[in-house]
């Protein structure tokens, strides 16, 4: 469709000023037609997806219709999420920068009542907010709604998924019936629909949605591979792809730890995300991944809405999501602001056939791919290697370092020579910590051999500690590596129960955990460390190990 210039959108110098400020000059599609709209009054249906502009699409209407002069309540926005609520007052306050006499408060849970009844207590025009804090202070009494001209239900289905239905009508009851109402969406399951009719009238849909139901800039693709194929799968992306920021979605707050633990085994920029963790956890977090300073967000669902940020450069699915919406919007947090992004699904037994009804219910086109080989991630990272001379050579100030080669040389080496083993050292020791890695992607035929599902070469141990002494999985792996200095890849599977966990090891190397692992402590534990039940080692001394045969079989 044909947009817009914000100057051809009848706006306040003051507005047209803010927006040039920011580097805007042409508005988004939904923009285009939700602002002239929204600016007569009507009741408006937007359905878009997440990072198509909704924010100033509502936000700048409602600016310019705000009374300056009456210091009451005139708008209430409502949010899924802390994170989103605090994301559109600063998306006003910036438009609004050249009104200096709009009061714009949000209120949230994680923040002190206190101070936001105080907030509100000198006046505020727009109060945005989540639906439960809203709640609270209308039994508080701390805020009215009865001046209220304008309503916005923004990430609406959010809300919805979330459980909110009962406090939006609530809310929604304590508004005066004469306002303008307008629901945001990105889909528009049947709870919605039911809102719409029951406190809209007559309202207009704008519909700003690829037929896909997803952002064409996204590339999507799936592996299909056994669950303990995972975490290496993703390993191998991301030394392959090497992307700045990327977000990894699991379906379990369990699933979160002990991924980001693993991650976090193997040198990685990690940290979790989810219901568990405090408001102020995740606002660290939250700080840390946009800054930078960590690269991978693991997250479930409900801990990633709200998140807004643009430089997303990959998405991994690594439990395929429930419901075919959430794969629309964990795959849409990349691909945002005009940019491409990836999104890659891990597909295990029986999700081949919730891919399938997610591929029809979206209409993309999910390719299958084959994990990275470890000879694609060690071509991938030689040729970053040789960038990086090229680009020394390119900077010259050699002089030292040429000095020093000439010292090296011999009437049988040349220059040649030595620069050729200086390279073979770097890579013999990249390729060192490669080798040692289990290939684990080459053994698909070879591995849930008998009921436990352990590979080809490994043997199952027992260790006496689980979930309720607060292991998780890269307390394991770091205590391996810690008492007998082996490389977490000798490592396999990792399940950990209430009481007790199992591990797989190589089995030329069972001797030395067992012997290294055992007695020593994790999380201020003494750890034991047996053969578990079950194991058909053709070493009969790693068969009689211990009394294993009063472990919990499988």
């Amino acid at each position: 469709m044909t947009t817009l210039k914000f100057s051809e959108l009848n706006l306040s110098n003051e507005i047209i000023k803010a927006v040039g400020d920011l580097g805007f000059e042409e508005a988004t599609p939904i923009q285009s037609l939700a602002i002239p709209k929204m600016m007569t009054g009507i009741d408006i249906i937007g359905q878009a997806q997440t990072g198509t502009g909704k924010t100033a699409a509502f936000g700048i209407p409602i600016l310019e219709k705000i009374d300056t002069k009456n210091k009451d309540v005139q708008v209430i926005i409502l949010c899924p999420t802390r994170e989103l609520a605090i994301q559109v007052a600063e998306e006003l306050k910036l438009f609004s920068k050249y009104k200096k006499t709009i009061n714009i408060v949000p209120v949230y849970g994680g923040q002190p009542i206190q101070r936001q009844i105080l907030t509100l207590s000198k006046g505020a025009q727009i109060v945005i907010g989540t639906p439960g804090r809203v709640i609270d202070h209308l039994e508080r009494k701390t805020l009215k709604l009865n001046t209220v001209k304008t309503v916005v239900l923004d990430e609406a289905d959010e809300m919805l998924d979330m459980g909110f239905r009962d406090d939006i009508e609530l809310i929604l009851k304590s508004v005066p019936e004469d306002r303008q109402t307008v629901f945001f969406s990105a889909t528009m399951p049947k709870e919605f629909l039911f809102l719409t009719k029951k406190y809209q009238r007559h309202p207009e849909t704008i519909k700003i949605v690829n037929e896909k139901l997803t952002v064409p800039s996204i590339e999507q693709h799936y592996f299909d591979l056994r669950e303990y194929q995972k975490l290496e799968a993703l390993t191998r992306c991301l030394d392959m792809y090497d992307p700045k920021l990327s977000i990894v979605f699991c379906n379990t707050k369990r699933k979160v730890d002990d991924v980001t633990a693993s991650l976090q085994a193997r040198g990685y920029a990690a940290d979790a995300l989810h219901g568990d963790m405090s408001q102020s956890q995740r606002d660290r977090v939250m700080t840390k991944f946009r800054s930078g300073s960590i690269e991978l967000l693991i997250a479930t669902d409900v801990a990633a809405r709200g998140i807004d940020v643009d430089d997303i450069d990959m998405v991994f699915n690594y439990d395929i999501p429930k419901d075919d919406e959430d794969y629309v919007h964990r795959i849409g947090r990349t691909g945002r602001a005009g940019k491409t992004g990836k999104a890659y699904s891990f597909v295990s037994g029986k999700d081949i056939y919730k891919l399938r009804d997610i591929q029809r219910y979206t209409k993309a086109n999910i390719k299958r791919t084959q994990v990275p080989s470890l000879a694609d991630v060690e071509n991938i990272k030689t040729t970053i290697m040789l960038d990086k001379v090229k680009e020394v050579l390119k900077g010259k100030n050699l002089e030292k370092y040429s000095r020093m080669i000439e010292s090296l040389m011999t009437q049988e080496d040349t220059s040649l020579d030595v620069a050729a083993a200086l390279l073979k050292m770097m890579f013999v020791s990249e390729k060192g910590e490669q080798d040692q890695k289990t290939d684990i992607m080459a053994r698909t035929d070879n591995v849930y051999r008998g009921s436990g599902g352990r590979e080809e070469g490994r043997v199952r141990l027992f260790i006496n500690i689980g979930r309720k002494d607060n292991v998780k999985t890269g307390d394991i792996v770091g205590a391996i590596a810690e008492e007998t200095g082996i490389r977490g890849g000798v490592v396999g599977n990792i399940k950990i129960l209430d009481a007790f966990s199992f591990v797989e090891v190589s089995k030329e190397h069972v001797e030395n955990v067992i012997n290294g692992l055992h007695l020593s402590n994790i999380k201020g534990k003494k750890v034991s460390v047996q053969l578990a039940k079950g194991n058909n080692s053709p070493n009969k001394k790693y068969r009689d190990h211990g009394n294993f045969q009063r472990n919990v079989g499988e």
